[in-house]
C-alpha cells in the first residue's frame, strides 16, 4: 500500500486560500475533507476512489464532496506530490470556468516557480 504525500497550494507570498477554507469550515464539512484528504494520501490519484475525476484536457484531477454541501476539490500531482489547489462549495450543476481557470493558474504559477 503507497503512501502519497498531499499538500495544500501556497501562493508566492505563503498564503493559503485552501487552508483558510477548512479552517473557516464547519466541523462536519472539515471531517469530509479530510476523509478525502485521507483517501488521497492512501491511494493517490487513482480511479479506486468512486469520488475522483480527471478534468478532460487539464492536469487537473476533481474531487467531488456530495451530501448537501457540495463541495469540490481540483488537484494534480506535482513532483510526485499531490497539491490541492483550489476548494469550493459547488453550486451549479456545471463547475464555474472560473474554479477551473483558478486551479490552473495556481497551478502553472506553481510548475513555473
Amino acid at each position: 500500500m503507497s503512501n502519497y504525500k498531499v499538500l495544500y497550494y501556497k501562493s508566492h507570498n505563503g498564503k493559503s486560500e485552501v487552508v483558510d477554507f477548512i479552517f473557516k469550515s464547519t466541523g462536519k464539512i472539515k471531517s469530509k475533507i479530510s476523509n478525502q484528504v485521507r483517501h488521497l494520501k492512501e491511494f493517490g490519484l487513482s480511479r479506486i476512489n468512486p469520488s475522483i475525476r480527471k478534468l478532460t484536457n487539464t492536469p487537473l484531477w476533481e474531487v467531488r464532496i456530495l451530501g448537501r454541501d457540495n463541495i469540490r476539490m481540483f488537484c494534480c500531482a506535482v513532483d510526485s506530490q499531490i497539491v490541492i489547489f483550489h476548494v469550493f462549495f459547488k453550486k451549479q450543476q456545471k463547475t464555474s470556468t472560473q474554479d477551473i481557470k483558478l486551479a490552473l493558474k495556481r497551478y502553472y504559477e506553481l510548475v513555473d516557480r
